[in-house]
């Protein structure tokens, strides 16, 4: 499966809850201090600078140009288009082999795609947990994003603060059960 697919599926994964939330926007997320709202804002914001970093941009020349609340009045509509923006960008001839220049250094657009999806999938978990719908994660993703996950990128992700401390896992846990783990998310 190739880096844009997993991507795809990812985003889809995050989409389709997205599109059960009806007015539970206010639902607490499981995620410290954040709400329905903010977890798909954040998710919205991830999709808005995507285009951007794989066009060249830098964190700084795009600045806080995405700070603050990107839903508005139409959540799911300002979700969609967003969502379909940034999967235009992943998938765009040359995507995977550009340079994105990202907070903690330039990555290979492969690499930053594998991290936005892995950031949907786990954040597709939150927002079903947040509506009592179905949690239930990709079995194909998850067994490709586990090796990816290694103990080096998580390590990265704790340095730079946009993970908690990992979760225990019951001996024999899965794969999903693992990564989830590996993101700081209990089952």
């Amino acid at each position: 499966m190739d880096i844009p697919e997993i991507y795809s599926r990812c985003s889809a994964a995050f989409a389709d809850r997205v599109h059960l939330v009806g007015d539970r926007w206010n639902a607490p997320s499981g995620l410290p201090g954040w709400d329905v709202r903010t977890l798909v804002n954040h998710l919205v914001n991830e999709e808005r600078w995507t285009p951007e970093l794989f066009s060249g941009a830098t964190i700084d020349s795009v600045g806080d140009r995405f700070d603050g609340d990107l839903l508005g009045d139409d959540p799911v509509s300002v979700f969609d288009q967003a969502a379909a923006i940034a999967l235009q960008s992943i998938c765009g001839q040359g995507a995977m082999e550009r340079t994105v220049h990202l907070s903690f250094g330039d990555r290979p657009g492969s690499e930053y795609a594998l991290q936005l999806s892995a950031d949907h999938l786990v954040h597709a978990w939150d927002l079903a947990r947040a509506l009592g719908t179905d949690d239930a994660l990709d079995p194909d993703i998850v067994e490709i994003l586990l090796p990816w996950y290694t103990y080096e990128t998580e390590e990265l992700y704790h340095r730079i603060k946009v993970i908690g401390p990992r979760a225990e896992t019951p001996p024999g846990a899965g794969a999903e059960t693992e990564l989830l783990a590996r993101f700081g998310r209990e089952q």
